[in-house]
């Protein structure tokens, strides 16, 4: 039976928050004629890289592409392991960083445009891709920074103390984080996995763990997931598991406690219930012993008598 998949206008909710984004014209510039999106587009690279270019897959077109922003919205990776990403990416031919010179005269100023490509594409192709803009092609204003004056020598203060580390993520974040690397289409930026937490934390407090909170989100996904943000937070409302009973609440401290002691049903005798198996006491449980009955002396009599007529026939008969 084929499922449908409704796509109703998404919430405030069920966006991520807004992606840094670049200077007009610079930023991320996907290239165009590209297929549809698939989830395989990129299962033949290895893990770090196929995560990383599924969030730079979703992100709108003139997002800052400078591994530093990458790295504060990739919850993941730092700095260096994003860096090595876009290199294994550029060398895999889904990337390529340009530097342009713009403007003219005294104010040329070069800048750095990152071209994306959700199909790999080898040497020649980029090269025929990239290939120098007509004179006349309209460029991109430069990007002006404010003039500088001079400022008076500051007055030197005591160096302040130094700060102090910043918190361990908690467990419910890791567990969001790693959901993209169960599978690259709900991979979660730092700032949804923030979001998120509290609605993963109800989940621990039910008693589960992060490979069954994981299994539970990413089972039967559609083929494409517009927003992985607003699909982690409905699976993680929907799919919460049950409550589990608790254990009954001792009584508060200074509470009196209530004895019970059992009585023999047959003689009242008292005791603990485990002294008194059925609600008897031993001497009742235990069944009375039979009596001997008296034998009969003129039963014994009758019997001597039989035995010395026996013997007188025998001896009439010799």
């Amino acid at each position: 039976m084929a499922v449908e998949h409704f796509s109703p206008a998404l919430s405030a909710s069920a966006v991520s928050p807004p992606y840094p984004m670049a200077h007009p014209g610079y930023g991320k510039r996907s290239v165009p004629d590209q297929p549809p999106s698939r989830a395989t587009d990129f299962d033949l690279l290895p893990f770090r890289e196929r995560y990383v270019a599924a969030f730079i897959e979703r992100l709108p077109e003139g997002a800052t592409m400078s591994v530093k922003c990458l790295a504060k919205q990739i919850p993941l990776y730092g700095q260096q392991a994003v860096g090595s990403a876009l290199t294994a990416l550029s060398v895999a031919g889904h990337l390529r960083r340009v530097r342009c010179a713009v403007g003219g005269g005294d104010q040329v100023r070069w800048v750095f445009r990152t071209y994306w490509s959700r199909t790999a594409h080898d040497n020649e192709w980029w090269t025929n891709h990239l290939a120098p803009e007509p004179a006349n092609a309209p460029a991109p204003e430069p990007v002006r920074e404010p003039v500088r004056e001079p400022v008076p020598e500051p007055v030197r203060e005591p160096l302040p103390a130094p700060r102090t580390e910043s918190p361990a993520p908690s467990p419910a974040y890791l567990a969001l984080a790693g959901i993209g690397r169960a599978d690259a289409r709900l991979a979660l930026s730092a700032a949804d996995c923030t979001a998120l937490a509290p609605l993963a934390e109800r989940w621990f407090a039910r008693g589960v763990d992060a490979d069954y909170l994981t299994r539970a989100v990413t089972a039967g996904l559609p083929a494409h997931v517009d927003s992985p943000v607003g699909f982690v937070r409905h699976r993680l409302n929907d799919k919460i598991p049950p409550a589990l009973p608790t254990a009954p609440t001792p009584p508060p401290a200074g509470t009196p406690v209530r004895r019970v002691m059992m009585e023999c049903t047959e003689c009242g005798t008292p005791g603990r219930p485990e002294a008194l198996p059925d609600g008897l006491c031993q001497p009742c449980h235990q069944p009375a012993t039979p009596t001997a009955v008296p034998a009969d002396p003129s039963a014994e009599r009758d019997i001597s008598a039989h035995v010395a007529g026996l013997r007188g026939l025998l001896a009439g008969g010799r």
